[in-house]
């Protein structure tokens, strides 16, 4: 399984927009921090047929150390959760990608 970074994403767009790749940076980067910002505020994150992103609140509990065996506290903490969409699911399961042949993304925008 290969790794994709963001700057790979970019390059992606770029390529296939022809937009200039400073430009998709920051347009890439700005949704990345409305996100976070989002899910910080507690937000809940739906984008259709792609999935959703919440936050969960994780209940503190009792750990213990597996090397000393000491029992640990672990304090409530918040997560973040994302549940798989229609499409990308049919797309996981399937193997095949979501692109029309324009290069245009099949999602609708919401």
């Amino acid at each position: 399984m290969a790794t994709t970074t963001k700057k790979d994403l970019i390059e992606r767009v770029a390529a296939e927009t022809q937009l200039p790749r400073g430009d998709v940076r920051r347009a890439v980067q700005s949704f990345l921090e409305h996100v976070i910002d989002e899910l910080a505020k507690g937000n809940r994150l739906e984008f259709r047929d792609f999935g959703v992103f919440e936050t969960r609140e994780r209940a503190g509990r009792v750990a213990q150390n597996p090397k000393t065996l000491e029992r640990v506290a672990v304090p409530p903490r918040k997560s973040v959760r994302f549940k798989v969409g229609r499409l990308m699911q049919q797309s996981l399961e399937n193997g095949q990608t979501v692109r029309t042949p324009e290069g245009a993304g099949a999602m609708a925008e919401d």
